[in-house]
């Protein structure tokens, strides 16, 4: 299960997700992070049984921590095939097929949210309907 964890400015700089580790043992795979001294998120894999524990201790250190269930989804109407989605994922979900084709590999998605900001067209969106 894929968490994203967002640190408020005033959390920053206190080691949280350390703490929690030791303290409860659950092993933490750290997909993503983007974090400076105005906060920042990160983006953890863990098994889906430890949610609640792992959610519980960041709460209570004052972060929030929210499940990523719900699947980025491309509106094949709005979507010119620009490529622009392609620049900022670090993951590398999109991609372009032998005939210029944009593709999604959604297996490989942390949905952080990068390539919704960055398409010009509106086109990448969250799925609400998938939770």
């Amino acid at each position: 299960m894929k968490i994203k964890i967002s640190f408020p400015e005033e959390r920053v700089k206190s080691p949280i997700l350390s703490e929690i580790i030791l303290k409860t043992g659950i092993l933490v795979s750290i997909v993503s992070s983007r974090v400076d001294s105005t906060g920042g998120e990160v983006i953890i894999e863990i098994l889906d049984k430890y949610y609640e524990t792992i959610r519980d201790e960041f709460i209570a250190r004052g972060v929030s921590a929210v499940p990523l269930n719900t699947p980025i989804c491309r509106n094949e109407k709005e979507c010119i095939e620009c490529g622009a989605c392609i620049s900022v994922c670090l993951s590398k979900v999109y991609g372009f097929d032998k005939d210029w084709n944009l593709t999604m590999d959604m297996q490989k998605c942390v949905r952080c949210g990068l390539c919704i900001d960055m398409c010009p067209h509106q086109a990448l969106s969250i799925d609400t309907d998938g939770d």
